[in-house]
């Protein structure tokens, strides 16, 4: 599980990153990303009651994606506010592999978006 300190606490930090925040989309997770002023990151899981009806469903989806942020923080070291939208409910039965690969894709795409390479000018 993901440490209480990498969490959200309040809805205030939640809704900034949903409406300041860029948005990158898949078809089961959407991220929305915004950079922080603290120095360590924090994320969220959002899972609407339209996409699974129980509770117990889509708290085991949420402590899925918690685990598999919690495998890839050790690399990661930007400060950033991070929410994962759950679009599908198919996140559930997928492999773990496979869900920690789409976390590492969309957090390595979220990083090449805030802090982008110099091109040089010709």
């Amino acid at each position: 599980m993901l440490s209480h300190k990498y969490r959200f606490h309040s809805r205030g930090g939640v809704r900034y990153v949903h409406q300041k925040g860029k948005t990158i989309r898949t078809p089961l997770v959407a991220l929305i990303f915004t950079p922080n002023l603290r120095h360590y990151q924090r994320f969220g899981v959002v899972i609407s009651k339209k996409v699974l009806k129980s509770a117990v469903g889509r708290n085991r989806i949420r402590r899925r994606v918690y685990e598999a942020l919690r495998l890839e923080l050790e690399g990661f070291t930007c400060p950033i506010d991070c929410l994962f939208i759950i679009h599908s409910r198919s996140v559930a039965k997928i492999p773990f592999l496979e869900l920690r690969r789409l976390v590492h894709e969309l957090l390595e795409r979220a990083l090449a978006e805030i802090s982008p390479v110099s091109k040089p000018k010709l």
